[in-house]
């Protein structure tokens, strides 16, 4: 039996009520000031994981902070709690353990906390991209986006993340747009694709104007502020929105009905599993990072294998295999920490085909 961990923590005050009901009517600095204090803990035990070679048990492992304690109390404080979440994964056995959320983005995003330990650590970026791109593919299919002709466009294309995404999807696209605000290394990274691809990228540090016209974009920068607005785009349009925080507001979900945004795939998980907590997902499927902890646990590649800022399309298309190897697939798409339905893709679709309608008869 394989054993893993993964370290969770409550994105907001109200998440803290799903464990513990009595804070429901607690004031929210209440609850924060109770979060500063307590120490990580286990959260429920993960049973049932089975693949075709193995099997698989974990745990998840709660660090008390909220996404904005961790991003505005001091960076020290944060880390050291974290290691100290490690710590508990440990002492339950784990070999391996996934950083979740914000944790795997303070700091140096999983170096510091690896080195503290004695078991693994991976935050799970490289599965998330991997399911990321697989999802726009299937987004674009359900849409009716020919993938191959359409205006596809990855912005923060420069940072490690988006140009591995640059470099995936240009072995699949005619017309690809790498923005950022560096323009030299954005000349680096069109000549590197068309190198290896033969394919001639756009480059632009006019995220607006690019926006505009784009038919699927792929946001992966690194602003703290939300910077994709409803009016930013056109109808009919998919953003997969890779960032944390998010580069898409969420006014875009609000005021557009005629636009698809994901946020990474849905990962249905192989075997009877039985996570021991509701975070929202249906039953049997996880978020990508938590499956990455999984699937390495079930190769026995107890290695730290997604740290820091680097990633690498060799580990995105070695996570992307060894997860095929062992049943895990997408089972659908989530938005604003939401599970999309079939039904609300429909409707989308529904408006696309409305809003061209109204365009032609000149009311659009």
């Amino acid at each position: 039996m394989e054993k893993f961990a993964f370290v969770l923590h409550p994105l907001t005050v109200k998440d803290v009520s799903r464990k513990f009901a009595f804070t429901k009517n607690w004031p929210d600095s209440l609850v924060e000031g109770v979060l500063k204090y307590l120490p990580p803990f286990k959260t429920s035990h993960i049973t049932g994981i089975q693949s075709t070679s193995s099997q698989g048990e974990g745990w998840f492992v709660t660090c008390p902070l909220t996404s904005q304690q961790m991003v505005e109390m001091p960076e020290k404080y944060v880390v050291e709690k974290i290691i100290k979440a490690g710590k508990v994964a440990e002492k339950l056995g784990a070999k391996i353990v996934g950083l979740g959320a914000f944790t795997s983005i303070v700091g140096d995003a999983g170096i510091t906390v690896a080195k503290n330990l004695n078991i693994a650590v991976t935050t799970g970026n490289s599965y998330t991209v991997a399911t990321a791109l697989e999802g726009t593919r299937q987004a674009a299919k359900i849409m009716g986006i020919d993938l191959e002709r359409a205006n596809v466009l990855v912005l923060g294309a420069t940072g490690s993340i988006g140009a591995a995404c640059a470099q995936i999807l240009a072995r699949e696209v005619r017309y690809l747009t790498l923005a950022a605000r560096n323009e030299e290394k954005l000349e680096k990274l069109a000549e590197q694709i068309l190198r290896k691809t033969g394919l001639a990228a756009k480059v632009t540090a006019n995220t607006k104007s690019a926006l505009k016209s784009a038919d699927i974009i792929i946001a992966v920068t690194s602003a703290v502020d939300s910077i994709i607005e409803p009016e930013d785009l056109k109808s009919g349009a998919i953003v997969c929105d890779v960032a944390r925080p998010r580069n898409v507001s969420r006014r875009v979900a609000q005021m557009r009905n005629d636009i698809l945004v994901i946020e990474g795939g849905v990962v249905e998980v192989p075997g009877d599993v039985n996570f021991g907590l509701n975070f929202g997902f249906p039953d049997g499927t996880a978020y990508a990072c938590m499956a990455e902890t999984m699937i390495l646990s079930l190769e026995q590649r107890y290695e730290n294998f997604t740290l820091g800022r680097d990633l690498t399309v060799k580990q995105v298309e070695t996570i992307e295999n060894l997860a095929k190897k062992h049943g895990f697939k997408l089972a659908g798409f989530r938005s604003f920490e939401k599970a999309i339905t079939a039904d609300e893709i429909a409707t989308i679709k529904a408006n696309v085909v409305i809003n061209k309608q109204e365009q032609k008869r000149g009311i659009g």
